[in-house]
């Protein structure tokens, strides 16, 4: 019998799925999901690819109700800019739930995992930050610096961004970006601290492997969603903070024991306290996220394959009668 497999391109991807509310809410679904306890996540697949400066991971969850599941492949190899080529590329593949047989080949070049990151990282503001954020700080310069703050203003519009990076003229022109596409005041800073000083909401988005927040920055009405520990050894905030904010949050608590900013509080021994709360949890009410405004809260964001399952059956339905159709 002949099977018809859809075929979508990065460029009518990027046309068609957009960063907005609809995609935030796709997202915390995939959260909400996660703390049922039904949904089927193996570990993620990494490879640690050192002697080429690559990473490469692999994702995948079913979520039961669903019509699909994804399995998405992410390479990050961190000298192509030196060979004018992006560092991070990849795809995703969709599954039916019921048969088994590839429905959809999203040739996406990791930009579904940029919608999907931000997304997850506007959920973690709309369940965790202060309800009102008058300033927000990235500490990053690249695309998911952006992103991220794109997505945070769609839950809470705050009326100036703060951007730090080892670069001050990437922090710069990251700032001039945010500044034309949210309409808002921006500007680039070349003190951490000050950043964290002067914000409400903080997100870190780096590939550090020493901390980039210290805990004595912590203030009361902060929160900080640190996403760049997506790999054993990364580390973007002390180890000594998640025991001083008021509440910890984890993505997957399994992953950040492994690949987070959790594993390097174990690891050096800071970490005995009991198991945290996962930020679905929070979603359902099971758990207890900000409890007052004045609360210092923080969100580990490793990246879960139930989010790549999440956007990618929401692309499916967006392009039900889209892309190049393949008969095999």
């Amino acid at each position: 019998m002949a099977h018809d497999i859809q075929i979508v391109t990065e460029g009518e991807l990027r046309q068609a799925v957009k960063l907005d509310l609809m995609a935030v809410d796709v997202i915390e679904s995939a959260f909400a999901a996660l703390a049922t306890g039904k949904v089927v996540m193996p570990p993620i697949l990494s490879l640690d690819l050192a002697e080429v400066n690559g990473e490469v991971d692999v994702k995948t969850a079913y979520i039961p109700g669903f019509d699909g599941f994804a399995i998405k492949v992410s390479p990050g190899f961190f000298n192509n800019p030196k060979l004018g080529l992006p560092s991070l590329n990849g795809l995703m593949i969709l599954f039916s739930a019921t048969t088994g047989l590839v429905e959809s080949l999203f040739l996406d070049n990791g930009y579904l995992t940029d919608v999907r990151t931000a997304a997850a990282g506007a959920v973690a503001a709309r369940h965790l930050a202060p309800e009102t954020v008058d300033t927000a700080g990235v500490i990053g310069t690249g695309v998911q610096a952006r992103l991220q703050m794109q997505a945070a203003h769609l839950v809470r519009p705050f009326e100036r961004v703060l951007v730090q990076g080892r670069d001050m003229e990437k922090a710069k022109a990251c700032a001039d970006d945010l500044a034309a596409i949210l309409g808002i005041n921006a500007m680039a800073v070349a003190d951490a601290a000050e950043l964290v000083s002067a914000s409400q909401l903080v997100v870190t988005t780096t590939p550090a492997r020493e901390p980039v927040i210290k805990a004595e920055w912590l203030h009361p009405g902060l929160h900080i969603t640190a996403m760049g520990s997506d790999q054993e050894g990364k580390n973007e905030i002390e180890p000594r903070a998640l025991i001083e904010a008021d509440s910890y949050i984890c993505d997957r608590v399994s992953q950040c024991e492994i690949l987070g900013e959790l594993a390097v509080a174990i690891k050096s021994g800071i970490w005995t306290g009991s198991r945290p709360a996962e930020l679905g949890d929070v979603i359902a009410a099971r758990a207890t996220g900000r409890r007052t405004q004045s609360d210092i809260t923080i969100c580990d964001l490793t990246g879960t394959g139930a989010q790549d399952t999440a956007i990618a059956t929401h692309v499916r339905k967006t392009f039900a009668d889209a892309g190049t159709i393949i008969n095999t």
